[in-house]
């Protein structure tokens, strides 16, 4: 373990006043890390893997790896943020291409296409890790994840992968106050799934549909709301954000129907209900 560098970090949480409970769950995560020796992280760039990483960082030193995906499935913008938080915590990072739509079990979107995206993640992963001498993959689910339909899940166990924050009995709201205490500017920014989470299931996805989604979003998110949804119904653009902020994409809403028009949507419609985390998978079992 960098007790230098561990033991400065524990003093800035213990002056953030996080409390034991918390702090205790700090510990556990830094002692898993330390057993574990040597690490790839699954690095989405999210606040939990972000959390993840940086622990990892500072436990382990060059004996981590972070690794974000870029494929069709993940925003532009979503890459951008995850290689603006490596860089500001400075932990070593890798930006790994993977061709995730030429995997039909992917590409056909079933309720299965979760656990067979992160196997395929955790795959590239292990072979990063077998050719460079890495002994353990780690990724970020928190004790949260499992009240909801992750079907990922299940492809951590069957590669053999861990999941930290999980063992240490972390959830998100405590991952962010970590986050916020350790000057993560990741540390509050909304949840971005990957964006076939966007269409029904058994639609099939391509990048041209992909992109279009990711367009709408980011052009949303330029208007001020941080947490929005474009879900895709047919030829409709159905808008999902949080009650509160209603007003507001009401307020442009002749721009924002001008721009997704232009991105072919034939409609473009503001659900009502607000915003759903996984909205999709409602009705589904976990």
């Amino acid at each position: 373990m960098r007790q230098s560098t561990t033991d400065t970090v524990r003093r800035q949480l213990e002056a953030a006043a996080l409390g034991p409970l918390l702090l205790g769950k700090w510990d556990r995560l830094c002692a898993l890390l330390e057993r574990y020796g040597s690490v790839v992280v699954a690095y989405s760039g999210g606040v939990d893997s972000a959390l993840l990483a940086y622990a990892a960082h500072t436990v382990l030193g060059d004996r981590m790896l972070a690794v974000t995906i870029e494929s069709p499935l993940e925003s532009e913008e979503a890459r951008q943020n995850a290689l603006a938080v490596a860089q500001e915590a400075g932990f070593p990072h890798r930006v790994l291409p993977m061709a995730m739509l030429e995997n039909p079990k992917i590409r056909d979107n079933s309720p299965e296409r979760c656990y067979h995206c992160k196997k395929a993640i955790l795959a590239a992963l292990q072979t990063i890790a077998g050719e460079e001498g890495f002994a353990v993959i780690v990724e970020g689910q928190n004790v949260d994840d499992a009240r909801v339909y992750r079907p990922g899940r299940r492809a951590v166990i069957d590669c053999g992968a861990k999941s930290p924050l999980v063992e240490s009995d972390l959830g998100k709201l405590e991952i962010r106050a970590l986050a916020q205490a350790l000057l993560l500017t990741v540390w509050n920014r909304p949840s971005a799934p990957c964006l076939a989470t966007r269409f029904p299931y058994w639609t099939e996805l391509s990048a041209e549909a992909l992109m279009r989604v990711a367009k709408a979003e980011s052009y949303l998110h330029a208007l001020g709301l941080a947490t929005v949804r474009v879900r895709v119904d047919g030829g409709a653009a159905r808008i999902e954000v949080p009650v509160t902020q209603m007003e507001l994409i009401l307020a442009h809403r002749k721009d924002v129907v001008q721009y997704l028009s232009e991105l072919h949507f034939d409609y473009v419609t503001l659900d009502l209900a607000g915003y759903r985390s996984g909205s999709r998978d409602e009705g589904l079992g976990k």
